[in-house]
């Protein structure tokens, strides 16, 4: 008699494949899955720009030991953000939610913002297309 896998793991195994699927079609054709690494962890998918990747499709979240889990996984991975990518109940992947606490979207964000300003002062005209392409409603 053959044994059933733990249906958790597999629940969790269809999301981190889903996300990487939907990071490869809209954001870096080589994200992957990375291998498991125990106590040096490195985040569950690699290939999301500058940051350690966690995914998690349980039925109760909780939102602090994934952000906890993130960052760590972030410093092992030599990367500057952490995140937690949270599959949404009854919703598909590009409704799930993007979660890191407040002092690594500042950090995120204050970067995009100085990185602009550089691209803006370097080069105005690759600036101003960059931002029509990537301008979309809410």
């Amino acid at each position: 008699m053959r044994a059933t896998a733990n249906p958790s793991k597999k629940k969790g195994t269809e999301w981190e494949s889903a996300v990487v699927g939907y990071l490869r079609e809209h954001h870096n054709p080589g994200a992957r899955r990375n291998v498991q690494m125990g106590a040096r962890d490195i985040g569950d998918i690699d290939g999301y720009y500058l940051h350690a990747l966690e995914a998690k499709a349980e039925k109760e979240i909780t939102l602090a030991s994934y952000i906890a889990q993130a960052n760590k996984e972030a410093i092992h991975a030599g990367q500057p953000f952490g995140c937690a990518v949270v599959k949404r109940r009854m919703k598909g992947v590009a409704d799930g939610y993007v979660v890191r606490d407040l002092r690594t979207d500042v950090r995120l964000v204050s970067r995009l913002r100085d990185m602009e300003e550089a691209l803006k002062d370097a080069d105005f005209d690759r600036w101003y297309d960059i931002d029509e392409e990537h301008r979309e409603a809410a």
